[in-house]
């Protein structure tokens, strides 16, 4: 095969990816996402727990969450749990010394675990997210 035709071979291979990726993007751009936001108190599963934010509560050392869980025996009842506050992912923290609540410790397979799950204080509209096996769930007062 002469060189000529190697080249205009790999223009019409480079021509056919471009066009299939302009195809490809135009179809993404089409695709519409939501995202559900659930109100206190709603329960849902993600795989094998099924979790519940009951109520949300700030003030100005902490953002507490009461939530139950119930599905795996023995996981650890923090993992997973985001707040989603100021355009900012924030993480469990320990519960402040002198607050009322339950820590959240371990769950269990089929006793519903209810406790108070501390956030980093934040101010205006929070949402709290639960993340299982790829699953994301999210509640916030409406």
């Amino acid at each position: 095969m002469s060189t000529r035709k190697l080249i205009l071979s790999a223009i019409a291979c480079a021509l056919i990816i471009i066009l299939a990726g302009g195809a490809k993007i135009f179809q993404m751009s089409r695709d519409t996402i939501t995202v559900e936001v659930f109100a206190l108190g709603t329960e849902r599963t993600l795989a094998d727990m099924t979790v519940t934010v009951d109520s949300i509560s700030q003030n100005a050392e902490a953002t507490i969450a009461h939530v139950t869980m119930v599905g795996v025996e023995g996981a650890d009842a923090t993992e997973g749990w985001r707040l989603l506050a100021g355009g900012t992912v924030l993480s469990p923290i320990a519960l402040p010394v002198g607050a009322l609540g339950v820590p959240c410790a371990t769950t269990s397979a089929d006793v519903v675990a209810s406790c108070d799950m501390a956030f980093p204080a934040s101010e205006g509209s929070v949402t709290i997210a639960y993340l299982r096996a790829g699953l994301q769930s999210q509640w916030s007062r409406q």
